[in-house]
């Protein structure tokens, strides 16, 4: 291939969710894996996404003190005082810390994981139980739903695991851990329900440990795992009302379920997908797609989380331009929403997921790295104590970051942790896993970076100074020729994509594939328009660039940001300015009174100690 050989496709992007939430016979042909998608395994990128990694793996998942002190709880039981979730930490932690893994094959990192998962190991009691609660007081507030995590948490470490017998004793041990659990939860004589272990949201938490019930079942092929998840299956997830059904009628919104607490809810229904990975029952299927599209819906905001009302589903998408007073789109959302949202692309290609994706991690989870190592403020203290390296929510409207720590609790043998700092690694680590992508027949280009990702007979080099710019370069180095499909997404928010390339194009399911034999050295060029767009609601007006939500912050201009906007009849005129350190992109938008600066969300607010470190995506409008 000569790229002076091609030409430029031009199309516009206003047909790219090809699969409505109604039209079900379409999204059934898409469930299994097309072309065997697959995280590549020899993938680098430098960058935004591998310098955050980067920053995690230096303050957080590298900390073996923190390590210890997530392992430790496990013998304390300090959970018990307080009915806590401390013991959710270690499964949330070790999952981000294997995706991360995965992205970048630390050797360093493998050695401080496979060090803690021994500690835990050697915690577990005489009945088989890793808890944070006595026998005498098991099965209360979350006791089950950290059950799940360690779990989730060993599993994941197994499946990185290159020494067979440490491999071994992971899986005696879990059985030992789950069987107890089936022994003592369900129908029959003597049993408690599951919506019953827990006084919180209908026992939807508790319900949650579906998804590593049935992880277990296929590792194991035993039955009374299979019998489990068929169980609580059965109780639809909540005491208060059937969410299984409910998704499938499309009857109410999220919001208006029985259970309205977002991250647990979500949980759940990754459960329900695995069960349908196993099962093949398309209704489960249907249902996990149907509630997704009825989050997306009702309560996605512009910046890719939900929860404008604390942790709580509650229209958000409508409500996201209000003043609030409390805490609002929680990190923990915000990950259990990219990882739903993942697994969903695995299973069936469909592109509409990674547009969300990239929306949820550029704006929403970026926002919430704490960069500049700001000490946080503890509602449960009323003080500011210890940096870490996450915020735990995200303020939309004339607000500030650091306005608390999310599932702050407190250690016997000293400091703190939370549950949004715990989760949000496995959110950094899938931002390079789902930007570029292999298959059974080549590579998928989700997002423009700067990698280099090898296959089996070729490496592809891509550079990109994405997002500031939609302009990319792929070129690929093999030995000798090869036939691959090359599949580059088309942004749904993109008007205009041009690939520029010899060889048969063609576009189909949001996705250009180049397909044809390639030679070393050949170039394939891609161009995605990115433009400043208006958004108007209730009233407010907020602005996107690309992928981007830009944000005003009062630190970063002399204007009063609260000053009402009037946009001119034209149209909206901007000019992109150099970035300042941590920004992603700068741009002046004029309007009729004034001319205000903008930069990219996830870059403001982030000095939120000093006075007036205010940020707002809406604005007022006139």
């Amino acid at each position: 291939m000569n790229i002076n050989e091609g030409v430029w496709t031009g199309s516009v992007i206003d047909d790219n969710i090809l699969y409505a939430v109604n039209n079900r016979l379409k999204e059934r042909r898409i469930m299994r894996k097309p072309e065997g998608i697959k995280y590549a395994e020899k993938l680098k990128i430098n960058g935004v996404m591998d310098d955050y990694v980067s920053f995690v793996l230096e303050h957080q998942l590298k900390d073996r003190g923190v390590w210890h002190k997530i392992c430790e709880v496990f013998s304390t039981r300090e959970d018990i005082a307080d009915e806590g979730w401390r013991g959710e930490y270690f499964g949330k932690l070790m999952r981000g810390a294997v995706y991360v893994y995965r992205y970048t094959r630390d050797e360093e990192l493998y050695d401080i994981l496979t060090t803690a998962v021994e500690d835990l190991l050697s915690r577990q009691d005489e009945y088989g139980r890793f808890s944070t609660y006595t026998v005498e007081k098991e099965f209360c507030g979350w006791d089950v739903w950290a059950r799940k995590y360690v779990l989730t948490g060993l599993l994941h470490y197994r499946s990185i695991c290159r020494d067979e017998s440490i491999k071994e004793k992971i899986l005696v041990a879990l059985e030992k851990h789950l069987d107890y659990i089936v022994e003592k939860i369900g129908n029959g004589e003597g049993k408690i329900q599951i919506t019953d272990t827990s006084a919180w949201w209908g026992g939807v938490n508790s319900c949650s440990i579906l998804e590593p019930v049935v992880e277990m079942y296929k590792l194991t092929r035993k039955e009374s795992y299979l019998d489990f998840a068929e169980y609580i299956i059965s109780t639809g997830g909540c005491k208060d009302g059937n969410l299984i059904e409910l998704a499938i009628s499309e009857k109410e919104l999220p919001y208006k379920y029985p259970s309205v607490k977002a991250y647990e809810t979500m949980s759940f229904f990754e459960g329900v997908l695995a069960y349908y990975e196993v099962t093949g029952v398309e209704k489960y299927y249907i249902a996990v797609c149907n509630f997704v599209e009825a989050v997306n819906e009702s309560d996605i905001t512009i910046i890719g989380c939900a929860g404008c009302t604390h942790e709580l589903f509650d229209n958000a998408a409508l409500k996201q331009t209000e003043y609030s007073e409390t805490i609002m789109q929680e990190t923990c959302v915000t990950v259990t929403w990219m990882r739903l949202l993942s697994r969903l692309y695995l299973l069936s290609g469909n592109v509409k997921y990674i547009d969300r994706i990239e929306c949820s991690g550029f704006n929403a989870l970026y926002g919430s790295l704490n960069t500049q190592w700001n000490e946080q403020y503890s509602f449960e203290r009323k003080k500011y104590v210890s940096a870490m390296p996450f915020d735990s929510y995200s303020p939309l409207y004339m607000n500030k970051r650091g306005r608390g720590i999310g599932g702050y609790k407190e250690f016997q043998s000293g400091g703190y942790y939370g549950c949004c700092i715990a989760i949000a690694a496995c959110g950094i680590a899938l931002m390079p896993l789902t930007a570029v992508m292999e298959s059974n027949s080549g590579f998928i280009v989700n997002i423009l970076c700067n990698a280099t990702v090898q296959g089996k007979n070729c490496t592809l080099h891509i550079k990109s100074d994405y997002p500031h710019d939609g302009h990319g370069i792929i070129k690929i180095e093999c030995a000798e020729p090869v036939y691959l499909n090359l599949c580059i997404r088309c942004p749904s928010w993109c008007k205009s994509v041009r690939v520029k390339a010899n060889g048969k194009l063609k576009l189909t399911q949001g996705y250009y594939t180049v397909s044809g034999t390639f030679n070393d050295g050949d170039i394939v060029e891609v161009k995605w328009r990115e433009d400043v767009q208006a958004v108007h609601l209730n009233g407010k007006i907020a602005f996107t660039y690309g992928p981007l939500v830009l944000a005003a912050d009062a630190l970063k201009t002399q204007n009063d940001i609260s000053a009402p906007v009037r946009m001119p009849e034209s149209g909206t005129e901007y000019r992109v300015l150099p970035c300042e350190k941590g920004e992603l992109v700068r741009i002046e938008v004029e309007t009729e009174n004034d001319i205000i600066l903008l930069t990219d969300y996830q870059s403001c607010g982030k000095h939120w100690l000093e006075k007036n470190a205010i940020m707002s995506v809406w604005l007022n409008e006139e």
